[in-house]
C-alpha cells in the first residue's frame, strides 16, 4: 500500500498540515537553535584583567587605553589585539594619572598608544549529542515522533534551566551532559513528521520553511545573547520560555505513516479522518475498514520486512544496497556538521563583535533558502547538494591565496558559509526520502552520530589556526570537495513517493558516478555494472543503458 496515494483522499497538503507546520511544527525548530550554540556565550570566558584601582576612573570612556597602558599584549591578528587576563604593568600608575588628567578628551581618543583590544572566547563542545543521537534515533521509530519530541523537549528545557543554579563545575558539565543528549534529535523528530504528513512535491516546502525557522532561532538567539550577557538568566532565558510548546502536546499528531509502518492502522485511520475532516475531503463511511483491508492485503505480499515491526542498526547494513546508501549519506553528514559547526566557531576569528559575527553568520543563511526553493524544485536534490558543498569547500581552499587580504577573506567565508547552509538544507531532505520509513529516524540519527565527531576535532582544527589562520578553512573546505562529490552516488528523489520497508529501499539503486539520469531498479539487480561499447571511449550503464562517456 503506497501512503502519498491515502493522502492524496484526505488532503495532501490542506489547511490542516498548514497548519500542524506553521504553528507547532516551526516553533518546534527554537530548542534545538537556542541550546546548539548557546553553549557559545554560556560557557564562554568573559573579557577580564587585573584591577588597577588608580585607573578606574577612566575606564568608562577610555577602556582601551587604560588597557593599553597597563595591560600585556599577548597576541595580535589582523591589527586587532588581544590582552593578557591575568598579568598586568608594574608601574607608577598615580604619575600616569596626573598625566592623563591634563590631555583633552580629543588628545586622549588620538593618542598614539590607542588600540582596539578583541575579545576571548573559550569554547566547550559538548559531548551528549553523539550519544543522545543515537538513543533518540531509536526513540523515534519505538515510540514514534510525537512522544519522542516531547520527551527531548522535557529533559532539554528540565536540565538546561537546572545548570542556572549549578555552584559547581562539575554539577554544571553533568546538566549541560544532558542538554546535549537532545541536540540535535530534537530536531529531527517534527521534520520527519512535517514530510511525512505531505505528498512529495511539498517537501521541499517543509525542508525550506523548517531551515528558515532554524536560522531565525540563531538570529533571535543572538538577541537574547545580547540583552542577558549572565549566564545563569541566559540558561533560564533560553529554556523557559520553550515550555510553551507543550501548549501543542494535545494538537500535534502523531504520524500517520509511522503508524501504518508499525501495524497500528487503527489509529493511522483516526488521524486520517480528522486530516480529511479539517480538508475538507469527503470521505466514504467505510473509510476505517477499506483502509485496514488494503493493509492487510500489503501485509500479506510483504516481503521479509513484515516478518518483524521492530528493526535495528543492522537492518541499515543487512543489504548491499541499503548499506552503500548509509555510509555515503553518513560520510556527507559528517562533512556537512564538520563544516557547518566549524565555521560558525570559526566567526569570531575575523574579529569584531562576537555576538555581531554570530548574528551575520545567521542572517547569511536567509538568502541561500529563497535561491533553493525554486532549485530543489526543478532540479532535484542530488545535484543541488553536489554544486553547494562543491561551492563551499573551494571557496573555504581559496582563501589560502588571500590570506592577507581581510576583506576577501569575509568575501570567501561568507560564500563558504552559504555553500554549507545550503548543502545542511538538502542533505536531511535527500536522507529522508532514501531511508525506509521502518528505520527513517533511525537512520538518519546514526548518520548524524558519526557527524557529531566532527564537531568534536573541529575545535582542535580551528586552534591549529593560532600558527596559520587559513589552515581550518582549508580542512574544511577539502572536506566539502569530498563530501560533494560522494553525493554524485546517491540516487535522485525529486517527485518519488517515500519508501516504506527495506525491501522498496533495496529497489532504488546508487547512481552512476557519472550519469544524472540512471531510472529505478524495477526488480533488477541493483548492482551497477559498466560494460564498455564497441564504440571507443563510451560505456554503458546496464541499469537505464544511457551512454556515458568514459573518463580514464
Amino acid at each position: 500500500m503506497d501512503f502519498d496515494d491515502v493522502l492524496k483522499d484526505v488532503g495532501s497538503f490542506g489547511p490542516y498540515q498548514k497548519i500542524i507546520i506553521c504553528f507547532v511544527l516551526l516553533p518546534a525548530a527554537l530548542p534545538c537553535a537556542f541550546h546548539a550554540y548557546s553553549q557559545l556565550f554560556i560557557a564562554a570566558t568573559p573579557r577580564h584583567w587585573c584591577r588597577i584601582p588608580e585607573l578606574e576612573p577612566w575606564l568608562r570612556d577610555y577602556m582601551d587605553l587604560v588597557l593599553n597602558l597597563s595591560i600585556p599584549i599577548i597576541s595580535e591578528q589582523q591589527q586587532l589585539l588581544d590582552y593578557a587576563s591575568c598579568e598586568m604593568y608594574k608601574r607608577n600608575y598615580s604619575d600616569i594619572v596626573r598625566y592623563l588628567e591634563y590631555r583633552t578628551p580629543y588628545e586622549l581618543q588620538n593618542d598614539k598608544v590607542w588600540h582596539i583590544g578583541s575579545p576571548k572566547k573559550s569554547e566547550t563542545e559538548k559531548l551528549g549529542g553523539l550519544i543522545g543521537n543515537y538513543i533518540f534515533g531509536y526513540l523515534q521509530d519505538m515510540w514514534g515522533r510525537r512522544p519522542s519530541f516531547y520527551a527531548y523537549l522535557l529533559l532539554e528545557v528540565v536540565a538546561c534551566a537546572a545548570s542556572a543554579f549549578a555552584w559547581d563545575f562539575n554539577s554544571w558539565l553533568a546538566l549541560r551532559f544532558v542538554v546535549g543528549l537532545t541536540v540535535p534529535a530534537i530536531l529531527a523528530s517534527p521534520y520527519v513528521l512535517a514530510i511525512e504528513m505531505v505528498d512529495p512535491e511539498k517537501r521541499v516546502f517543509c525542508t525550506i520553511v523548517s531551515n528558515i525557522a532554524y536560522s531565525c532561532g540563531l538570529v533571535l538567539l543572538a538577541g537574547v545573547v545580547y540583552l542577558i550577557r549572565d549566564w545563569r538568566y541566559l540558561s533560564l532565558a533560553v529554556s523557559l520560555p520553550l515550555l510553551l510548546l507543550f501548549s501543542c502536546f494535545f494538537v500535534l499528531p502523531e504520524s500517520p505513516r509511522w503508524l501504518l509502518a508499525v501495524n497500528q492502522p487503527e489509529r493511522a485511520a483516526k488521524i486520517l479522518k480528522s486530516m480529511a475532516r479539517v480538508n475538507g475531503a469527503p470521505l466514504p463511511s467505510n473509510f476505517a475498514s477499506t483502509l485496514a483491508e488494503r493493509f492487510q492485503k500489503s501485509q500479506s505480499i510483504k516481503s521479509a520486512d513484515s516478518s518483524s515491526s521492530t528493526f535495528g542498526l543492522l537492518d541499515l547494513f543487512r543489504t548491499k544496497n541499503m548499506r552503500h546508501k548509509t555510509l555515503i549519506i553518513t560520510l556527507i553528514w559528517f562533512a556537512n556538521t564538520s563544516v557547518y559547526v566549524g565555521l560558525s566557531y570559526y566567526a569570531p576569528a575575523l574579529g569584531g563583535d562576537e555576538i555581531w559575527n554570530f548574528f551575520l553568520a545567521g542572517v547569511v543563511e536567509l538568502p541561500t533558502y529563497l535561491l533553493l526553493w525554486p532549485g530543489l524544485s526543478y532540479f532535484g536534490r542530488r545535484w543541488i547538494l553536489c554544486i553547494s558543498m562543491l561551492t563551499g569547500g573551494v571557496a573555504c581552499v581559496a582563501t589560502f591565496l588571500y590570506s592577507q587580504e581581510a576583506n576577501v577573506m569575509l568575501i570567501l567565508y561568507c560564500i563558504g558559509k552559504m555553500g554549507i547552509s545550503s548543502a545542511f538544507v538538502v542533505l536531511p531532505l535527500l536522507a529522508s526520502e532514501i531511508y525506509p520509513t521502518v528505520v527513517r529516524g533511525l537512520g538518519m540519527s546514526f548518520s548524524s552520530v558519526i557527524a557529531m565527531i566532527g564537531p568534536i576535532i573541529i575545535p582542535i582544527i580551528n586552534h591549529m589556526g593560532q600558527q596559520m589562520l587559513v589552515l581550518p578553512l582549508i580542512v574544511m573546505g577539502v572536506l566539502l570537495i569530498v563530501g560533494g562529490l560522494a553525493s554524485l552516488f546517491l540516487p535522485e528523489t525529486k517527485g518519488k513517493n517515500l519508501p516504506q520497508t527495506i525491501a522498496e529501499g533495496e529497489a532504488v539503486p546508487l547512481r552512476c558516478f557519472f550519469s544524472s539520469n540512471c531510472c529505478e531498479n524495477k526488480g533488477k539487480s541493483t548492482k551497477i555494472q559498466l560494460h564498455r561499447n564497441s564504440v571507443p571511449q563510451i560505456v554503458i550503464c546496464s541499469i537505464c543503458k544511457a551512454e556515458i562517456k568514459n573518463r580514464k
